[in-house]
């Protein structure tokens, strides 16, 4: 069953050195205010897992935490490159970095696969695709009831999984709904997972008809955190700050002006102060 407790405890209890990480929410509830809180435990030598690596892994590469990622697109959406990510795979700094990457449709297989409990994906994918000569865990398998041949994929099984919410109830039942991407089987793939929520509830009650609840058996630890998915958005809640994707590139783009800004907006910060993007809107 979901335990409630701080972002902190929940962090500490549940990342630990080594470990295959996923955070996962696709342009909606990022979950940054945990991803910040990763990086100010120091913890280390991750690997990092994600569909698509944006601001929050330019920042958790760039403070030293990665030391590998399993991807199928990155970059700062409608900006450019992330710049510590490509600083770490061209000059390796802070320290190199392993990637792995896949298509989009075979990491969503993959970590359906993890969800099921299976050991890999099988899709029609890659075809005349330059990726599997780069990748060796993109593989074939032949169907044994029309020999057809498919692409395989082992699947995704992260240690923990950390993804952003809109609710969870007193019971430790999580409500997510909008965009929602893989979050659900990522949540379902993993060991362990953290869900950080704008807000606890009496009760959820799912107004639409796309809301996904994961139950509490399915969830290891909740933590509130108001505005914790800031600068994406969440959906009822608070909106997209493009401003900030645009400001990123140039904080990234040296290595000094990024370590001052997680220094001061990280290191130095607290998950309390992601609340004052925390703005209810209709």
């Amino acid at each position: 069953m979901a335990k409630i407790v701080s972002l902190k405890e929940a962090v500490a209890e549940n990342v630990r050195d080594g470990d295959t990480v996923a955070m996962e929410g696709f342009t909606h509830l990022i979950p940054y205010a945990a991803g910040h809180e990763v990086i100010r435990q120091g913890k280390k030598d991750l690997f990092l897992i994600r569909m698509t690596p944006d601001i929050l892994y330019d920042q958790l590469i760039g403070a030293g935490a990665a030391r590998g990622l399993k991807f199928s697109w990155g970059g700062n959406p409608g900006v450019g490159s992330l710049h510590r990510f490509r600083d770490a795979v061209e000059n390796q700094w802070p320290k190199p970095l392993e990637i792995e990457e896949h298509s989009h449709a075979a990491m969503a297989n993959a970590y359906e696969a993890g969800a099921a409990n299976l050991p890999f994906a099988a899709l029609r994918g890659y075809i005349g695709a330059d990726l599997p000569k780069v990748n060796p865990n993109i593989k074939s398998v032949t169907c044994p009831f029309t020999g057809e041949v498919l692409a395989a994929v082992p699947a995704i099984r992260p240690d923990v999984t950390i993804i952003h919410a809109l609710r969870a109830d007193r019971k430790g039942n999580v409500l997510l709904e909008g965009i929602v991407g893989v979050q659900k089987e990522a949540v379902l793939a993993a060991k362990r997972s953290i869900v950080t929520v704008e807000e606890i509830v009496d009760d959820l009650n799912p107004p639409s008809p796309n809301s996904v609840v994961l139950p509490t058996w399915a969830v290891t630890a909740i933590a509130q955190v108001p505005g914790g998915a800031f600068p994406s958005y969440a959906q009822g809640y608070y909106p997209r700050s493009n401003a900030f994707y645009i400001a990123w590139d140039e904080i990234a783009r040296d290595r000094g002006s990024f370590l001052k800004w997680i220094d001061e907006n990280v290191i130095q910060a607290s998950p309390e102060d992601f609340a004052r993007h925390a703005k209810t809107v209709a």
